[in-house]
Parts: structure tokens; C-alpha cells; sequence
């Protein structure tokens, strides 16, 4: 079965490294989706944006035999009933827009977070697509990531036992472009046009805890900007007017309490650029984007306070590597084929654009909770 997919603001770093390369064009190279011995679904992409030379270019890039079509003309791929699917990866500003536009042509809609610049814009996304009886999704890629599906395994055979606490860290020192390129676009620290680690950060950080840890139910949140000038794409230096650091504590359903670090000016000094700490009263373990050691209570040494001797105990001793008991492929190509069963076939798909409003709605609070300096108790989002 083909599926035709509009692909729309394709040419960002994103779209075009996560999306097109690693998770479409990956898909056509295998074959499609594989769904029974004689079935698989294909995709049939069409690339818009604005830019027609970037779109050329990427489309040149498609397999052997197979032509991509692009155009400029959203209205224009909306239009073709072979397009049943509408995926966004515009910048959040443009992001309502194109996916109202595709909900209301009654396309199946997936796309990047944050799906809207408010928690009321992103809901009235998820209640039009209900209406519209359209299937939607919204990217949640870190669930896939090959360490926190070990950390999942971890908690789903209860090696934990009651879960205390999580402890974050995420992030890396991003060049200001005084002397070595960015990493990161320029409207990433213009909070004009949407930019900021709070907004980002925070919405991975809600599907994270709520779909391993439970439920978030308020937030303390203190953001600053600590580069305060950078250089853009064409060198220019501007003024960064948007967060580029953030420190945010969670109180989860149940009582387990979470503290995450996310910061575009930290030199990485730990095991990976994302680690997730997860203690508990019968162990604990430690994920990164793919690894996870575990250290169980019968493991644990017994550590005494005497800053005046070196330690006796090896910390990095007594913990083992979880093993892979399975092999791992890129967490966005596995959420695609996922969306592409639920579309083609009616699998479950849970990621839905209400789960992109709770992660807008974390975000919001969390700037909240940094401009009154208090705790924000988070609502209930109702399906």
C-alpha cells in the first residue's frame, strides 16, 4: 500500500536529518513497512517548503527509479487526495496554521513538538482533529532511544521496587559563532521567534515522565540566559532574548519527585549528552541515549563521609551494563512506522496531539513557575 505524505518544512535540521533521511527515505530503502508475508506500506513523500532549491536538493536524494516531488504551494499538496497524511516540521510559530490547514482538508496530521505556541492553541489542534474523526500524532522519539527502553524494561519487571526520585541531565555546550559554527539555529535564543530550552525541553521532559514515572503534577522551574550574545548564520552578532538554561523540578503523581538540568552552556562531563538517574529503594540505574547500568540493593556499598582520606569504594564499581535483548533502530524512523500502521491499519497510536498540548501546557507553566519564582501545580488536560 502506498501512502502519500506531504512533508512539510523538510529543509530544517530536523526534518531533513530525523525525518526525511533517517526515517522516510530509510523506510523506502527497506522496502516500506513490512505488515504481513505479501503486505507493506510505502511512502510516497512529497517535500514543501519555501525554498525550491534546498527542496531540489533534497529531493535528488531520493533511492534509485523513485522520484520526489516538492513544491512551495502548501495548498497545492493538500489538495491531491493521494496525500492522506500531513507531517509539520515548520518552526512552532508556523506550525498552527499548516496543520489546521491539513486537518480541514481531512488529512491523518503528524508532527513535531511543540505543536502550538500556547497550551489553548495546542488543545483546540488536538479537539479540531478529533472532531475531523482524522488520526494524529505528535513525535515523542525519546521513548525509542535505546537506553530508555532498557531504563522501561528496567521499571516494567519491577527491579526498582518503589521508585524515589529521577535526576536529569541534559545538554552541551553550543558555540556562540564568535569562533566556531553553531550547532543550533539562530531563533533557537530569540524568544521573538519561539526560541528557548524551556519550550524545547519541557515537552520531551512530560511525555518522559509521565510515560515512565507518572503523571506531572506541578513544577518549579528558574530559566536564565547565560550567553547573552551570539552570532547567527551569517555572522551577524544579535542579542539572545530567549532562555538558554533551565532548571526544573517535577512533582509526579504518586509521589516520586524528578529534577532535570537542561542547558545549551555545559561542557559534557558525564557518560552521555542525555542521563537519567532513577533511584529506588530495591536499585538504581543510570540511562543515556543508549546505554543503562543498574546497581541493586544487594550491590550497594556502603558509603561513611571522610573528605579527609581517599574513598575507599570505587563508585563506577558494582554497577552492571543492562543488556540488549533486542537490536535498536533510529527512534523517529520507529515512531514513523508506528503512525504509518496506526494510519493504515487502526494499531493503537497513544502519541496523539492531546499528548503535544500536555507537553505546550508543561512548557508554559514552566516559564510561569520561573516568572513568579513559585511552585505551578499542573491540571489535568481531558481527552
Amino acid at each position: 500500500m502506498t501512502i502519500g505524505i506531504i512533508l512539510n518544512g523538510v529543509t530544517g535540521r530536523m526534518g531533513t536529518n530525523q525525518h526525511y533521511l533517517r526515517s522516510i527515505l530509510a523506510i523506502m530503502a527497506q522496502g516500506g513497512v513490512r505488515v504481513s508475508e505479501t503486505e507493506r506500506l510505502m511512502p510516497a513523500p512529497i517535500l514543501v517548503g519555501r525554498n525550491a532549491g534546498k527542496l531540489a536538493e533534497l529531493a535528488a536524494l531520493a533511492p534509485t527509479g523513485v522520484t520526489i516531488p516538492f513544491t512551495t504551494n502548501l495548498g497545492e499538496a493538500l489538495a491531491d487526495p493521494a496525500n492522506v497524511i500531513y507531517f509539520d516540521a515548520q518552526t512552532t510559530t508556523r506550525r498552527f496554521d499548516g496543520v489546521r490547514a491539513a486537518i480541514a482538508a481531512g488529512k491523518h496530521v503528524y508532527c513535531e513538538k511543540p505543536i502550538a505556541v500556547s497550551t489553548d492553541a495546542a488543545y483546540e489542534l488536538y479537539q479540531m482533529a478529533k472532531a475531523a474523526g482524522v488520526k494524529h500524532g505528535v513525535v515523542q522519539d525519546k521513548l525509542w532511544l535505546p537506553g530508555i527502553v532498557k531504563l522501561k524494561a528496567l521499571i516494567d519487571a519491577g527491579f526498582f521496587g518503589e521508585i524515589l526520585s529521577v535526576r536529569g541531565e541534559f545538554g552541551y555546550w553550543v558555540f556562540d559563532g564568535e569562533h566556531v559554527k553553531p550547532q543550533r539555529p539562530s531563533w533557537n535564543y530569540r524568544k521573538e521567534d519561539d526560541g528557548g530550552i524551556i519550550v524545547d525541553m519541557l515537552c520531551h521532559w512530560r511525555y518522559v515522565l509521565d510515560g515512565l514515572f507518572g503523571k506531572v503534577r506541578a513544577v518549579s522551574c528558574l530559566g536564565a540566559t547565560h550567553l547573552k550574545t551570539r552570532r547567527d548564520e551569517q555572522g551577524a552578532a544579535f542579542s539572545c532574548t530567549a532562555d538558554d538554561s533551565a532548571y526544573a523540578t517535577f512533582e509526579l503523581e504518586g509521589g516520586v519527585i524528578a529534577q532535570f538540568n537542561s542547558s545549551w552552556t555545559v561542557r559534557v562531563q558525564r557518560d552521555d549528552l542525555l542521563t537519567l538517574q532513577v533511584d529506588g529503594t530495591h536499585g538504581s540505574a543510570v540511562a543515556g541515549l543508549r546505554d543503562c547500568v543498574a546497581q541493586h540493593a544487594g550491590a550497594t556499598p556502603r558509603c561513611v563521609w571522610n573528605p579527609d582520606l581517599d574513598s575507599p569504594v570505587d563508585f563506577a564499581d558494582g554497577w552492571n551494563r543492562v543488556p540488549a535483548y533486542q537490536s535498536y533502530d533510529n527512534a523517529f524512523k520507529i515512531q514513523w512506522e508506528l503512525f504509518l500502521r496506526h494510519v493504515a491499519l487502526g494499531e493503537p497510536f497513544p502519541w496523539t496531539l492531546l499528548e503535544g498540548a500536555k507537553g505546550v501546557q508543561l512548557a508554559e507553566l514552566g516559564l510561569e513557575s520561573w516568572a513568579k519564582r513559585s511552585w505551578v501545580d499542573v491540571p489535568e488536560l481531558k481527552a
